[in-house]
């Protein structure tokens, strides 16, 4: 169902903060091609400037992803359980899992359930709740019907809810999270009598399996942290599941995405949760839930919380694999529509950065610079995302190949060369990725040949054309949009 929320004529303030993304982004991209003919002196330093910004982020990513991964193989073995039964009021903690869904394959729901089964806390003190869509109909309730006979008894509680159509509601994971949480506090808190401020809520995909720690380890952190009401708690997204599988351009994104998920858990001034994540249930009643008018849920809940607690709010790390899917259809040709189509998804969340903005400016009663620095974070990210690949990859030829004047002079001859020798150094962290997804990643199935594991790395050559199609491309399909007005669905990804 589509919202009628966008049918309605923006406020003049929020349409200019739509446009603002798409507008800059589009400046840079153009600025080498129009600027080589006006300014290129201006373009070969603009071009310079972004190589070693890039080097910057290569280095110090391969850096704390090595950091990253050293913690996650310890905290994989350690017995999280011994640490937590020393709490006296660690059989108090309950942990409710809720599981959007809409279409997911009933092999999918089983891995994602039997995920939480092997979990090392007890399931007495796990409730899952299962999200359906009402959209779907009939084959809604079949799946219901047969994952409550087969998960029913498995759990303390397993609950089945589905999200209508709602007036005012985007259809998607927000929406539908929003629901079971509120179903999950009736059913819990308000008739049953459990204590709010010892619940937590996970917010899982359909297809991620939690590492049989995560529980354990959320159990601690949780009881050992005197905020943990202002508190959200992120693991390690590994796009693992079917990394096998997957045709090679689609490998090659789940491997990068996979590690800078780990490096990310070393940067706390970054992380911001996603895809699937922790909380309290206090927090997210104290902020009235999930919003149900957004297609990116998970900032949305980040920002939303930073600003209502007036800054007092962090990102905890887990390090501990979180396993979901790669991108993956029936054929070649759908998995990478389907691919295309969930990375366009993720570079919607550009849409919230008229939500974070207009906050930004009218939180008067946080930290500038906190606020601004964790701002300003993401608004790097997200308006860098479509202009990272043709900067790197197009910004030093464009000079001195459009600008004859340009390409005799001293800069205009030796630009390439020093483009290419710092983009050069930025290699090795590729080379870290490849080591640490190579220790990370599920062991080799028999029927993947060793022949075809070892050629595996040269696949990385594909990573220009794949970082055009399925990152700058999505990128800017996403800000176009935004900016034209023309606001997208919710697609899932396909799952098969």
């Amino acid at each position: 169902m589509k919202s009628d929320i966008h049918t309605q004529e923006p406020e003049r303030t929020q349409r200019l903060l739509e446009i603002f993304p798409g507008v800059f982004s589009w400046s840079l991209i153009l600025f080498p091609f129009w600027g080589s003919l006006i300014f290129p002196v201006a373009v070969a330093y603009y071009v310079i400037a972004f190589d070693v910004y890039w080097l910057y982020r290569s280095i110090s990513t391969a850096f704390l992803a090595v950091i990253a991964h050293f913690r996650m193989q310890a905290a994989e073995t350690y017995d999280w359980m011994g640490d937590v039964s020393v709490f006296p009021d660690w059989k108090r903690v309950h942990h409710v899992i809720i599981i959007p869904t809409y279409k997911e394959p009933l092999k999918t729901l089983r891995r994602t359930l039997d995920g939480l089964r092997h979990q090392t806390i007890p399931k007495t003190q796990i409730t899952v709740v299962l999200s359906f869509e009402e959209r779907e109909e009939e084959a809604a309730r079949k799946k219901a019907g047969t994952l409550k006979a087969e998960y029913g008894s498995a759990f303390a509680h397993f609950m089945i809810t589905f999200h209508p159509d709602l007036p005012g509601e985007v259809a998607g994971k927000s929406s539908n999270t929003s629901w079971a949480a509120r179903f999950a506090k009736r059913e819990l808190v308000d008739r049953r009598g459990f204590d709010i401020t010892y619940m937590t809520v996970t917010s899982e995909d359909a297809d991620a399996v939690l590492h049989p720690n995560y529980l354990a380890a959320l159990t601690y952190s949780f009881l050992d942290h005197p905020k943990r009401h202002r508190r959200i708690w992120q693991a390690a997204i590994v796009l693992y599941n079917n990394i096998w599988r997957v045709p090679a351009p689609i490998r090659v994104l789940a491997t990068i995405w996979s590690v800078m998920s780990m490096f990310l858990l070393m940067r706390r001034d970054r992380l911001i949760n996603f895809s699937t994540y922790s909380t309290s249930m206090k927090l997210i009643d104290e902020i009235g839930y999930w919003d149900v008018d957004v297609i990116p849920e998970d900032y949305r809940l980040f920002f939303k919380s930073y600003f209502h607690y007036k800054g007092d709010l962090e990102v905890e790390p887990i390090f501990l694999p979180v396993y979901a899917d790669a991108a993956e259809s029936t054929s070649y040709w759908k998995t990478m529509v389907n691919q295309y189509e969930q990375v366009k998804r993720w570079a919607w969340g550009v849409s919230d950065d008229p939500y974070i903005i207009k906050r930004w400016l009218e939180a008067k009663d946080i930290s500038f610079w906190d606020k601004t620095i964790r701002v300003a974070k993401v608004l790097e990210d997200h308006f860098l995302w479509p202009v990272n690949w043709f900067a790197i990859t197009l910004g030093a030829i464009l000079p001195p190949l459009i600008n004859e004047d340009f390409s005799r002079t001293v800069l205009g001859k030796t630009l390439p060369q020093v483009s290419s020798a710092i983009l050069t150094l930025s290699l090795v962290s590729l080379l870290v990725i490849l080591i640490i997804d190579a220790r990370s990643r599920p062991p080799r199935p028999a029927d993947v040949s060793l022949l075809k594991r070892l050629f595996q790395p040269f696949e990385f050559i594909l990573l220009p054309i794949v970082g055009f199609f399925f990152n700058a491309l999505p990128g800017i399909d996403a800000h176009t949009r935004l900016m034209l007005g023309r606001y997208i669905e919710y697609r899932v990804t396909e799952k098969v």
